[in-house]
């Protein structure tokens, strides 16, 4: 997963990569472990949550493993290169970060437990890097769906920092935005620690809990 590229500094949309109108390839239908659809639209009742921590191989792993969560899909997301393809995204020219698309029963997993399951997966405190990834395309970041969403991660980026502050890490980079739109990746990124069981995975916490329960946001 680790790639040449420029300096790590977010492109404007003048210097983006100008993208394409279509996908390059189909999504495969299902979710190789889950078993349900990859993509929309989605059954009744069920919620939409997107994350951003380091390499999306790993991060997609450490949701598809959660009770509640339906489906899981990998993407770019946050950048301004419409469709772009996987070696686009890491040269850093389409501003976009590998992110978890996590479709979720509200009834059976909380919007605050997926943002614990987040915090405590990577070091939210290393800007366009996650451990020895480096580039734009590894920052954190959470693209909430609601006002309620947008709340509840701001408030736990909160209660975080303060505990991350209390252990020794500086200050939480992570951003948190509405979401934008959602370019699902190529056909071989998905679930791809499924198909390959001793692939790389570049997800390390800090060992820090994370405090939950900090609003009563229904997500």
């Amino acid at each position: 997963m680790l790639f040449h590229r420029r300096e790590t500094r977010l492109p404007s949309p003048e210097e983006a990569l100008k993208g394409r109108p279509e996908p390059e390839f189909t999504l495969p239908d299902r979710h190789t472990v889950l078993g349900n659809p990859l993509a929309g639209p989605y059954p009744e009742g069920l919620t939409v949550a997107d994350f951003g921590l380091g390499c999306f191989w790993g991060a997609e792993r450490k949701f598809w493993q959660t009770p509640g969560v339906w489906t899981t899909l990998v993407g770019y997301q946050g950048g301004h290169t419409p469709n772009p393809a996987y070696e686009e995204v890491c040269s850093g020219l389409t501003g976009h970060t590998e992110a978890v698309r996590v479709v979720f029963d509200p009834s059976s997993v909380s919007y605050t437990t997926l943002l614990k399951l987040f915090w405590e997966s990577h070091d939210p405190t290393q800007g366009f890097r996650q451990g020895n990834d480096t580039g734009t395309q590894y920052r954190s970041a959470v693209y909430t769906h609601s006002p309620a969403q947008q709340a509840e991660a701001e408030a736990s980026r909160t209660a975080y920092q303060s505990v991350l502050r209390a252990s020794g890490y500086g200050d939480i980079t992570t951003e948190i935005l509405p979401a934008g739109p959602f370019y699902p990746a190529e056909p071989h990124h998905q679930q791809y620690l499924d198909k390959n069981p001793a692939g790389y995975c570049g997800i390390g916490g800090t060992g820090v809990s994370c405090p939950v329960g900090v609003t009563k946001a229904d997500g």
